[in-house]
């Protein structure tokens, strides 16, 4: 039956979307659990701050390569004609699927990232001009402010007003993933969001400066 099949690749989605990167590479090549140290988070920033370039920018293409790929399963399924509403909305389900892997993986107790570097993965796979507009607006924020997470939330706010507002797009699935995909990176950064309105977050200045080697 077709649903089931569809079903094992959206389970696919989330698995590929679990691989916890910033814990394997941590545990593997440094005996360190990032999320015990900087900002306690599984992702290609802290993996930086603790560990260095060395170790962060793998783990960054390889979280957003977890979208990327988790989208092209789509190639696998029983939807085959891309500018069909079914193909679209399966794309978006695969690519949403893989987020909450990141945000929850089933490989590291469901404690992972926020989800950033997997959301652009699959936006690329989606919608490359409004990625690249995205990531653009994430770099000018972060050069502006020396904020990752004050960066990644106005680039994720970005994509829907680039589906909405810039390309109006009339596919009612994108408007909705957009907006879902904004909230979620909302929801993994509340504690920014508290001490960005307290001034107390702390700015990634270690992105602007050499690391020493690891």
């Amino acid at each position: 039956m077709p649903w089931i099949w569809n079903a094992f690749i959206l389970f696919l989605a989330y698995i590929i979307g679990s691989v916890p990167n910033a814990i394997w590479v941590g545990r593997s090549f440094y005996k360190i659990d990032v999320r015990n140290h900087g900002s306690k988070n599984a992702g290609s920033t802290n993996t930086i701050r603790v560990l260095g370039y060395k170790a962060g920018i793998p783990v960054l293409l390889l979280d957003i390569l977890k979208g990327w790929v988790a989208v092209k399963l789509i190639h696998f399924s029983h939807y085959h004609i891309p500018v069909s509403g079914e193909y679209i909305n399966f794309q978006l389900l695969l690519g949403l699927a893989a987020i909450m892997g990141h945000i929850f993986p089933l490989f590291a107790n469901f404690r992972g990232g926020k989800g950033v570097a997997t959301f652009v993965g699959v936006i690329l796979a989606i919608d490359p001009v409004s990625t690249l507009i995205c990531l653009g607006v994430f770099l000018v924020t972060l050069i502006a402010t020396k904020y990752v997470s004050l960066s990644s939330m106005i680039a994720g706010l970005s994509f829907p007003v680039m589906v909405i507002v810039v390309f109006n797009t009339t596919t009612p699935s994108l408007v909705i993933f957009s907006l879902i995909v904004f909230v979620l990176l909302l929801f993994t950064h509340q504690k920014n969001i508290e001490r960005l309105l307290r001034n107390q977050e702390s700015k990634a200045s270690f992105l602007f400066k050499n690391r020493e080697k690891h």
